[in-house]
Parts: structure tokens; sequence; C-alpha cells
């Protein structure tokens, strides 16, 4: 799992070399912010999905990136994402007891693309992998043995959103993220996101 994650990391920053060859090269004159490194603050709904059931909380995280800029309207590079949630389901056992399905932190690597309607706003999508870390719990029964379980995750990740640039370093943005993972787990994020271009 965590080599599978690794080639994510080393696919997205070939990605972003191969974007910034582009950007270097482009002639583009219309004056657009969306290049270049960036990093953000997101925080937003999340609904964590396990045992037929889901829990909604408050959730916040982060992205780091860079936007490479093709011809005048297309921006794409590498994104890796970091996000804190704390969803729980807690489900009754076949015999009693309580089965409880915990997330906690989720670590990124992909790719975004996007299009540029006009030099201050970005709508675009991303893909990629993702490893989340869980925990799953039983509380056992006078007749049934409890047990605890502390593992990660591997899984993709699909996402959308748009950004506005505020000035020529600043934006922010409202974005959508759906992770599915390998354990029969899955995770929609709906998050707003401030961040700085250097």
């Amino acid at each position: 799992m965590r080599t599978t994650f690794l080639t994510a990391v080393a696919a997205a920053c070939l990605v972003g070399s191969a974007a910034t060859a582009q950007d270097t090269a482009s002639t583009s004159s219309n004056g657009t912010s969306f290049r270049g490194f960036r990093a953000e603050i997101q925080a937003g709904g999340d609904r964590f999905q396990s045992q037929g059931t889901h829990d909604h909380n408050f959730a916040f995280g982060g992205a780091i990136g860079y936007d490479g800029l093709i011809g005048d309207r297309i921006v794409v590079g590498p994104e890796f994402t970091y996000w804190r949630g704390r969803g729980e389901n807690n489900t009754p056992g076949v015999n009693g007891g309580t089965v409880s399905h915990k997330s906690f932190n989720e670590l990124g690597a992909g790719v975004r693309a996007g299009y540029l309607f006009n030099p201050k706003l970005l709508g675009y999508v991303s893909g990629g992998w993702v490893t989340d870390e869980q925990r799953k719990a039983f509380t056992g029964t006078a007749t049934e043995t409890g047990f605890y379980d502390h593992f990660n995750t591997d899984g993709y990740q699909v996402g959308a959103g748009v950004e506005y640039s505020l000035t020529d370093r600043f934006y922010t943005g409202v974005g959508y993220k759906y992770s599915n993972y390998q354990d029969h787990t899955a995770r929609q994020r709906l998050f707003l996101s401030a961040g700085v271009r250097f």
C-alpha cells in the first residue's frame, strides 16, 4: 500500500516537472496569477461512510501544489493534501456489543487540471491516490471477545472546485473531494479554502 502511495507521489512530481517546462516556454500574456507554487488552508464539512452508515463533522486540512500554465487557459500541476477528519460510525454487533469505526488523518498525492474562465477565475478537476488512518474496534459481549485495530488504508480520490484570485498572491475557493478506500469505506468533503502563491 505504501509503495503505491509513493508511486503516486512520484507521478505527480513528474507531471509538475512537465507543467513547469511548459509554463517556462509559454508566451501567455493574459495576466493571470494562477501559476507557480501555492499553499492553502481548507475547512468544511466532512462525511465519513462505513458499516452502512455515515457521520458528519467539521474538519480541516490544507494543500500545497504547483500550477503550470499551458497556453492562455489550461492550468495543470501536482497537488499534495492533508485532511483531519474525526468521523466515527457506531453500529450494533450481530450478537450485541458495538462496532466502532473511526477515521483520522488522510494524506493525498495527485494531479490537478483546470481551465481559466478569465484571468482571475479558475475551474478545476483533480484526481490521485490517498491513504487514510483509521481505527476499528468492537466492545465485545459476555460471549464474544472484543478487538481493537489501528491501521492505514489506501484508495483513490477525485474532486472539483473553483478558485478566485483576490490579488496577485492571495486567492480563495470552494471545492469538493470524494475518497474511496480499499477497506470499503469512503469520505466526502465540501470545503472553503484560502491560499497564497509564492
